[in-house]
């Protein structure tokens, strides 16, 4: 194993889990729950990627192959985006969302981050030793920045909720927190799995702007609305 690889694969990770916990300003969240939150993540990727396998088999799904757009479309929001985002819910919803240390809206963005680059982590890992250093930079300035843009949409509706006192997994706020992260998720992958059109491939930029702008915001929101702010 190149372990050189290995940690350029989790550096973004590291970065990116560190500016989050920073961006609590008010109450920071006890350093055992967020290390769980990552092996969460971790463990949930193997399900996922079970999951988009079988899909792909299925629907007899190429992605390096030419495919036609509704395929690709199907392929990003209903497979990978659905999937991958619901196996990230499950253990932010079992085990964050109930701890005690949960009890500020902006917790919501930090758990979702964590369990989502956990997943990210070990995903990076899998593709840049497979890939190399190219593959290294690539996925460290896009796709674990935006894993990390669909945990903080995901734990923005899941902090409102908490901060509602809605209890159910599923609830407006919680499913909402789901399928917005899914639907963002699932544009970023249709735009990437559009190799036979460079224009809709370059249109993956404006989206990681755009998502950068709402996580921004969304985090600036709850940071003002935290019941521990001065």
């Amino acid at each position: 194993m190149d372990f050189f690889l290995v940690y350029l694969a989790l550096a973004p990770c590291l970065v990116l889990g560190l500016f989050i916990y920073w961006r609590d300003k008010h109450e920071k969240e006890p350093i055992s729950v967020l290390l769980l939150c990552l092996v969460f993540g971790v463990l949930c990727a193997f399900p996922a990627g079970y999951w988009n396998t079988y899909m792909f088999v299925a629907m007899d799904y190429d992605l390096q192959g030419e495919t036609g757009w509704m395929s690709s479309f199907f392929a990003a929001f209903f497979v990978v985006g659905i999937g991958e985002e619901t196996c990230k819910f499950i253990p932010l919803m079992l085990y964050a969302y109930r701890k005690p240390s949960f009890n500020e809206p902006f917790d919501g963005i930090v758990y979702a981050v964590m369990v989502s680059l956990g997943f990210a982590a070990i995903e990076n890992v899998d593709y840049v030793l497979e890939g190399g250093m190219g593959v290294a930079v690539v996925r460290a300035l896009m796709a674990v920045p935006m894993h990390t843009a669909f945990g903080v949409v995901m734990g923005y509706y899941v902090g409102l909720a908490k901060l509602r006192g809605e209890t159910q997994m599923f609830s407006d706020n919680c499913l909402k927190g789901l399928l917005c992260a899914a639907a963002l998720h699932g544009a970023y992958d249709f735009f990437l799995f559009q190799d036979d059109s460079v224009l809709l491939t370059l249109l993956v930029f404006p989206l990681m702007i755009f998502a950068l702008v709402v996580c921004l915001k969304a985090m600036k929101s709850h940071s003002a609305s935290s019941p521990f702010k001065p």
